[in-house]
């Protein structure tokens, strides 16, 4: 098997980020879709998908890193026992008669468990709030139809390897220990395929695209994880399927940013509410209740007399719903004065009456600020 970071051709030292550009732009690159449905590519696509499933774990990574491939393939996809095959350690180290011990020795020819998949789905925050219904499509792979999994040729059978004898390990003696190993000819099948299978070129299985509908419950955060059960890979040898993950990001919104369950808002306010006081209407996603009872995309803030920009006011119940509780967040609308543009003549002279008319009663804070600023300038220039 070839290595897996040469096939996603990052060098070993790779961070997260490095390997998922490289993930994602060779299985933009190999999709099926994007080439006529080729089986190459689709053979290709699924080397990618196995060696990013891999190495983006970090635990599967670790028994990587230290035991190559044998350290995976007992969990690859996350089913199994784990993700270190402890049998195939001790007995190519020790023989077969260490390795039987721990039950070693077996060959792998019995159903094998499907590989999980991943899936990034987008949503906007209106869906985040609500929930929602997705229809994705995914590639995955499938039993060939035309050999039934198998991978042979319609109307052949696989036969057994001549290396191993149908055991499926191979023996070799060095020095005082024997070595036993996997057979390299069959893979540890045991069997091998002479006419295989036109449709899946051996495999026993296809990658094809499959339509899903995904619930997304209400709450949902970015950064979420949905698992839909049996619906990534298909077994080998009909093996059970494997999982599919959903992993969630919410798109940058508009008018709300999201912390926690609450949702923070920035709205203007004309410079006559901020100093009268009186009502504005701010957006809101869970709305508020309208004239006749039915929800609405808006509530009604009550802005104080005096208010300054900065000032936030918090609408109770306004915020997301919690995934795992009745409980809701609040909404926090920051509140922004608005300096009027564009006067007439008219507004110009009352605007410049209310100046000559004002003291620093009207303006506290310009009051402190220049008393303080005064300070300053004193003490610099020790006047």
């Amino acid at each position: 098997m070839r290595d897996y970071y040469e096939i996603l051709g990052v060098p070993r030292g790779s961070d997260e980020a490095a390997l998922k550009s490289a993930f994602r732009k060779l299985a933009m690159e190999h999709h099926p879709d994007r080439n006529g449905g080729s089986e190459e590519a689709s053979t290709r696509f699924k080397e990618i998908n196995e060696a990013y499933s891999v190495l983006s774990d970090p635990k599967k990574r670790a028994a990587y890193d230290q035991f190559g491939h044998a350290g995976v393939n007992g969990g690859q996809g996350g089913g199994g026992a784990g993700f270190t095959d402890i049998n195939d350690i001790f007995s190519e180290v020790f023989g077969s008669a260490f390795g039987d011990m721990f039950g070693g020795g077996q060959r792998r020819s019995g159903p094998a468990r499907g590989q999980d998949l991943r899936y990034d789905l987008e949503i906007s925050l209106e869906q985040a709030y609500a929930g929602a219904e997705v229809e994705i499509t995914a590639a995955t792979a499938m039993s060939c139809e035309a050999c039934e999994g198998g991978g042979a040729k319609p109307g052949t059978s696989p036969v057994t390897c001549p290396t191993c004898g149908g055991a499926g390990r191979v023996r070799a003696a060095q020095g005082f220990f024997a070595i036993e190993r996997t057979c390299p000819r069959c893979g540890g099948e045991g069997r091998t395929i002479s006419d295989p299978c036109t449709s899946c070129r051996g495999h026993g299985q296809v990658r094809r695209n499959r339509t899903l509908q995904v619930r997304i419950p209400a709450g949902v955060d970015d950064g979420s994880r949905i698992r839909l059960a049996g619906e990534g890979d298909s077994g080998a040898r009909g093996g059970p399927r494997g999982d599919l993950y959903i992993f969630v990001s919410v798109r940058p919104h508009d008018l709300f940013e999201r912390e926690g369950l609450d949702l923070h808002c920035t709205v203007p306010v004309p410079m006559t509410t901020a100093v009268l006081g009186g009502e504005i209407e701010a957006p809101c996603l869970s709305g508020g209740p309208g004239a006749g009872g039915e929800e609405t995309d808006r509530v009604t803030v009550k802005v104080p007399e005096g208010t300054q920009t900065g000032r936030t006011l918090r609408i109770r119940g306004r915020g997301m719903p919690s995934l795992r509780s009745r409980e809701r967040g609040d909404l926090l609308v920051e509140l922004f004065v608005e300096t009027p543009t564009r006067l007439d003549g008219r507004q110009k002279a009352l605007m410049q009456e209310f100046a000559e008319i004002s003291s620093e009663q009207q303006h506290p804070e310009s009051s402190g600020f220049l008393n303080r600023a005064k300070r300053f300038w004193e003490d610099v220039t020790g006047g």
